[in-house]
């Protein structure tokens, strides 16, 4: 109770520890005032709801307790909290403080106000912190001038910012209220991976960044040039050439048309061929490259005739090598611009070994033949880091846009490859997700017919 003077006898009486008896002196008589003791409120930044490794902050708030100075008592569980005597009680990196909080103020004239009602503070054993799932609307490829609209989606309260990273981690990020960002397409170069991951408080506690999300982008122009034949039109996505000749050897592309007047999309390039004496011999001996890497592609030439030269189709240039040395093509350090089809070429203008090569930005890569599969062989697969370049142990494998493994190996198998497995791959790791390779599976014997597919998804808005 407030401890105050009384000199009215018997006649005044107190009701309880919180009511405050005051006498003032009138004509010889006294007035007595009631008053009770003020009941401070605890408040919770940033919420009540935190997760392990955040900074919390709780305020004791006192109304009404006139021009005091005070000294705050702070409880957990309702057992007082040692060493604690301010009014703001800050826990940094939060991990099992997950309690019920409540404090109490006293004067400096030593009269003590009420303890406040107790405030709930739940910290989430389940991670050390949540991770983001970043989603896109477009559904495919997504063509120049259009908008591809990114969400990350998180069950996480209002008052969470939102970051975006383009290409890199490293990248300049960009900071929004809300959990869609949209993109406008456009370049080419506006494709790539991209990360969210959200934040809060001061300083910012960030959660896990999502796994990297690739978006394509194909240019879109006005349909003017001829097609190979009226055959090769129609909404199949493939074309056929039967018998396959040594002078079909060379660069075919598909395109997809849309409305009128006719717009086009390139989708992929393909290259057909017959088995050559002439090898394109790539080192290191995989299709996808990480960018700032080396690179050497040479002509070796069984019958040990000479003038092959390496050539490549990128960005619908053809062209030979820029660093080439006789019949050896060395990039010091490769671009995505390097990116395309390379093969020999001789000087009356065979062409022999068509290969597709990729180059990533990314830190993933999936590691795989450069050449076809051969039926009854063994498939491996790996996922490679940039920074280790070794194998990263946890990884997932896609064929055709479809889980098909989850490996702790960092290595898928498939064992007796047959024509079923020829598809699409990728992989994805926590560290980021690889581009997509396309890997043929070839019968011990030749073919006399070709068939050369398209494969592409396109959405447009």
């Amino acid at each position: 109770m407030w401890r105050g003077m009384c000199c009215v006898r018997n006649h005044v009486e107190v009701k309880s520890e919180k009511e405050v008896i005051r006498g003032v002196q009138w004509r010889n008589q006294y007035m007595i005032s009631v008053v009770k003791r003020p009941k401070p409120v605890v408040t919770v930044t940033p919420d009540q709801r935190v997760f392990r490794g955040e900074t919390v902050t709780l305020t004791c708030d006192i109304q009404g307790g006139g021009n005091f100075q005070w000294t705050y008592s702070w409880f957990k569980d309702a057992s007082v909290i040692r060493h604690v005597t301010e009014r703001v009680y800050t826990i940094t990196s939060v991990s099992d403080n997950s309690g019920e909080y409540s404090c109490r103020g006293e004067r400096s004239d030593s009269q003590r106000s009420d303890t406040s009602a107790a405030v709930t503070l739940t910290v989430s054993g389940e991670y050390l912190n949540p991770k983001p799932e970043l989603m896109s609307d477009s559904a495919g490829a997504a063509l120049t001038g259009n908008t591809v609209t990114l969400t990350c989606r998180m069950n996480l309260s209002p008052e969470w910012d939102f970051y975006w990273y383009k290409h890199t981690l490293n990248s300049e990020t960009k900071k929004k209220k809300t959990n869609s960002y949209r993109v406008k397409i456009d370049s080419v170069s506006d494709g790539g991976q991209y990360w969210c991951r959200a934040g809060r408080g001061e300083p910012v506690y960030y959660t896990q960044y999502s796994d990297a999300l690739w978006v394509n982008v194909t240019g879109e122009r006005k349909h003017n040039d001829d097609h190979l034949s009226d055959s090769s039109r129609g909404a199949g996505g493939s074309y056929t050439l039967s018998p396959a000749a040594l002078q079909h050897t060379g660069v075919y592309t598909c395109r997809a048309e849309r409305g009128r007047p006719a717009y086009y999309t390139n989708a992929s390039f393909l290259f057909s061929g017959v088995s050559p004496s002439v090898s394109l011999v790539v080192s290191p001996s995989r299709s996808q490259h990480f960018s700032s890497d080396s690179l050497s592609l040479s002509c070796e030439d069984q019958s040990n005739s000479t003038g092959w030269t390496v050539r490549r189709y990128t960005d619908r240039n053809t062209e030979d090598c820029s660093k080439l040395t006789g019949s050896t093509c060395q990039i010091v350090s490769l671009n995505t611009s390097d990116a395309g089809v390379y093969w020999c070429q001789s000087e009356s203008g065979e062409k022999r070994h068509p290969l597709n090569i990729t180059v990533h930005d990314g830190d993933v890569i999936l590691l795989s033949s450069v050449d076809p599969v051969i039926e009854g062989d063994t498939l491996t697969l790996h996922c490679l880091h940039r920074s280790t370049n070794s194998s990263i142990l946890r990884a997932d494998f896609y064929k055709d846009g479809s889980l098909v493994q989850n490996q702790t190996t960092g290595e898928m198998n498939i064992t007796t490859v047959s024509k079923s497995h020829e598809g699409l791959y990728y992989c994805k790791t926590e560290r980021g997700q690889s581009l997509h390779s396309w890997i043929s599976v070839r019968g011990l014997e030749m073919m006399s017919d070709f068939m050369y597919v398209c494969n592409f998804i396109i959405h447009c808005h």
